[in-house]
Order: C-alpha cells, then structure tokens, then sequence
C-alpha cells in the first residue's frame, strides 16, 4: 500500500491544522494505522493510532486531548486533527500502515510509511 500524507503547514500556537493520508494499492480497511513525527535532532515519536474500524484510538500523553486521530475507509483516508497546536508539536508527521490486528504504538511494527508533511508551529 502507498501512502501520501499532506495537510502540514505554518501557523501560529494555538491555531488548528488537519492533517490527511490518503492510502492506495491496498485494502485500507485490513490495516492499523498511525501518526508519528520527528523533530530536528530527535527521533521519530509515536503521536496516535487507530485500528481497522475506527473503534478503538491510543494517543501520546503529550497530544492527548489536543489531537484526535479518525479514518474514514470508504475514502482510504485518514485524518489527524491538531487542535492547540504548540511550537513543540514543530516537526515532520508521518502517517503508517500496520498489516496486523493488534495496534501498536512502536514504530518497527508498521509495514508501510509515507513521505511525512511538515508542521511549523511558531510562538
């Protein structure tokens, strides 16, 4: 499956953004999916998943009620949205794709990754 993450951009603390990743080549629906981002000199973090269906959703402590992850399969899309959005949440996100049914919030265990977009939050 291939993946294409966009929605990044610049914008101020406290601003919304949505971020979108559409999927191809695939069934979207047999997959877990995540979002996971990297800021300059840091490594790659995992920030939300969600399972097959939509029904079940993990965050990271640190976007919890901030972000919220959500898919819509019968669009192979899914969907990241960054609401109070601070500078430390600057970096590029990642969307990925996990075959098994059991989701997981380490990146090793997805199977499919997109091109990242990138997101700008300035003070």
């Amino acid at each position: 499956v291939q993946l294409q993450a966009s929605g990044g951009g610049l914008v101020q603390a406290g601003d919304p953004l949505r971020l979108s990743c559409v999927a191809s080549g695939g069934t979207f629906s047999r997959y877990d999916m995540g979002w996971f981002r990297q800021a300059p000199g840091k490594e790659r973090e995992f920030v939300a998943a969600i399972n097959w269906s939509g029904g079940s959703t993990y965050y990271a402590d640190s976007v919890k009620g901030r972000l919220t992850i959500s898919r819509d399969n019968a669009k192979s899309t899914m969907y990241l949205q960054m609401n109070s959005l601070k500078p430390e949440d600057t970096a590029v996100y990642y969307c990925a794709a996990d075959r098994a049914y059991v989701v997981s919030t380490e990146a090793s265990e997805y199977d499919y990754w997109g091109q990242g977009t990138q997101v700008t939050v300035s003070s």
